[in-house]
């Protein structure tokens, strides 16, 4: 019998040009300054998204009118080593209330050298999001997903 085991977990990897500190501010503080704008749940235009540094923070996006959508919450915060959130998003691309139901994705740094840090990210445990997981699986593993975020990432550390 030949039983394909489904891939539950997406992982990407970068390597930028700067201290394991650096790497890690960036990645909180500026979040919103590399997360695409059209990855937008919210009924009106983004003005910013914020990243809440601290465990049981969120991420969450702000719109031009107030509003808010809550999509992640901070699991763990451990600079400059590593952090883990929640990915509160349903295979309907709507914010996801119950926790049961949300996968989670950790960043972890990886210092190379004194001026060189690899960022590994896995989002995993997809599986939990229920019936039609494995979009959200190639949603985050496509083009517009991870490696979007990744490259708009390394690109704020210039070359």
């Amino acid at each position: 019998m030949n039983t394909r085991i489904p891939i539950t977990s997406v992982k990407q990897s970068v390597v930028v040009e700067a201290p394991i500190e650096r790497a890690f501010k960036v990645f909180t503080e500026d979040f919103g300054s590399f997360k695409p704008r059209e990855h937008n749940m919210l009924g009106v235009p983004i003005a910013e998204t914020v990243f809440e540094p601290r465990v049981g923070g969120h991420i969450y996006d702000r719109g031009v009118d107030g509003s808010e959508c809550r999509w992640a919450r901070v699991l763990a915060y451990e600079p400059p080593g590593r952090v883990l959130l929640s990915w509160d998003i349903s295979p309907r691309w709507q914010v996801e209330t119950d926790p049961d139901k949300t996968s989670e994705w950790e960043v972890r740094f990886i210092a190379e050298t004194a001026n060189r840090t690899r960022v590994e990210l896995e989002h995993r445990k997809l599986e939990r999001h229920g019936l039609g997981w494995e979009s959200v699986r190639d949603g985050v593993a496509g083009d517009q997903g991870w490696p979007l975020y990744l490259l708009r990432y390394t690109g704020l550390f210039g070359h």
